[in-house]
């Protein structure tokens, strides 16, 4: 496991000893969940402004829902 070196501003670094108190989990195990949730969602929006861009510069194809579902034999 990697180990990483963080500045946390105060008022996050009290939330984060606050909780880790009441609960008895460590602020070590918040960080990483907290990284997990939010990490997927960064992912997700880089990965949708990708295929925007290569939309728009012509590198790749749209489908209407029409075709989508004519191919996949859906189409009334």
């Amino acid at each position: 496991m990697a180990v990483i070196s963080i500045q946390l501003p105060d008022d996050i670094s009290q939330r984060l000893q606050q909780l880790s108190e009441l609960t008895g989990r460590s602020q070590n195990d918040y960080m990483i969940e907290a990284l997990r949730k939010h990490l997927d969602k960064i992912e997700n929006v880089y990965v949708a402004e990708q295929r925007v861009i290569d939309n728009r510069a012509g590198r790749s194809k749209t489908y209407t829902l029409d075709e989508v579902e004519c191919d996949l034999g859906l189409a009334d």
